[in-house]
């Protein structure tokens, strides 16, 4: 890992560009993805690269999540993560009470 690398990273925070677009540009220059994840595992080693999804969402939807996310005193990115972690609590109890063969179906059948 080099101070170069570390350096660029702090300044395109500053300059307000998003950790993936920061990511593009490095691998976009040649650096080794090995040296990119270890430069931003020194800024926050609880999550790494495979702990993250990249996920495309539109302006409404984005808008939604922010007033939602401020309500909530939260940071969006905790707010999907909350959202995503009570989905996944909600789906285990309500397929429980159910007798299905493959819960897999459970997931994506509708409720009548």
């Amino acid at each position: 890992m080099t101070k170069e690398l570390i350096t660029f990273i702090l300044e395109a925070r500053k300059r307000g560009f998003s950790d993936n677009q920061i990511r593009e540009a490095i691998l976009d220059k040649g650096w080794p993805v090995k040296s990119m994840e270890s430069a931003f595992d020194s800024f926050n080693p609880k999550f790494k690269l495979k702990n993250q999804v990249q996920v495309f969402l539109s302006d409404d939807l984005l808008k939604k999540l922010d007033k939602r996310a401020k309500k909530n005193m939260l940071a969006i990115s905790e707010q999907i993560e909350d959202i995503l972690r009570r989905s996944c609590i909600n789906t285990k109890k309500s397929l429980a009470d159910e007798k299905l063969d493959d819960k897999l179906v459970g997931l994506f059948s509708r409720k009548k």
